[in-house]
């Protein structure tokens, strides 16, 4: 069996949920819904483009620690309260895949779990 590598996030809901951030097993890593929480805190209050852009980072975080980059990401998953803000967050998206064009998904969802959250992204690389 190929080794399994987790990334945690840190937080406390993890073992509860049982989750991780990030997994690697063998050159295939999967990233969990990753929203725009730093610190307990959401970034870009009520800004869809600020969300996605701290989101992004925070995967890139996760890939970094599993020996992945940016230009491994094959496919993204965007779920988003309000699909008319799609430009600010395909804006976002396209700045950090623009050369790299992963197979993507936007898709209208209720609610996240955080009211204030308006965009979530999963996403999926090979090594």
């Amino acid at each position: 069996m190929t080794e399994r590598m987790r990334i945690s996030t840190g937080s406390p809901w993890e073992p509860v949920v049982g989750y991780c951030r990030a997994v690697r097993v063998g050159n295939i890593v999967e990233v969990a819904g990753t929203t725009a929480m730093k610190d307990g805190q959401v970034v870009g209050h009520g800004d869809a483009y600020l969300q996605t852009k701290q989101i992004l980072l925070t995967i890139e975080d996760a890939l970094k620690q599993v020996g992945a980059k940016m230009e491994h990401v094959v496919r993204t998953r965007m779920f988003v309260t309000d699909i008319s803000k799609w430009e600010e967050i395909g804006k976002a998206h396209g700045e950090v895949f623009k050369d790299i064009r992963p197979a993507a998904t936007m898709v209208e969802v209720k609610a996240l779990i955080d009211p204030e959250l308006l965009v979530e992204i999963e996403v999926q690389a090979i090594i």
